[in-house]
């Protein structure tokens, strides 16, 4: 059975795959108080509003972003939880891994 904090490090996965939804995290991440307009997140981007959109929706539902609304202003502001969930995850697959793939590289330097 999948348990929900697997769904949620999918989804975070998901949503950094991608180099669009990627940048503008970083965007996020720069900006002053980690927030801004949507049509500031789809300025460098050469994409339709209506794909800035979709690609917003992605790291919303993988919880990477939220979104308040003022107005006709919709700000958007980064959610570094699900990042420091996945960054948890890698390290601990780094810890279990790391040795035993030195331990193999030796083996095969051996032979």
């Amino acid at each position: 059975m999948v348990e929900s904090s697997d769904n949620a490090l999918d989804r975070a996965f998901v949503a950094l795959s991608h180099p669009v939804r990627r940048g503008m995290l970083a965007q996020l991440q720069r900006a002053e108080r980690h927030q801004k307009r949507v049509t500031e997140l789809a300025e460098p981007f050469d994409i339709s509003l209506n794909a800035v959109s979709k690609h917003i929706r992605l790291l919303e539902g993988a919880g990477l972003v939220t979104r308040r609304i003022e107005g006709r202003d919709h700000w958007i502001a980064a959610n570094p939880g699900p990042l420091l969930a996945a960054s948890s995850w890698m390290e601990k697959q780094a810890k279990f891994w790391s040795p035993r793939l030195q331990a193999l590289a030796k083996l095969v330097e051996k032979q």
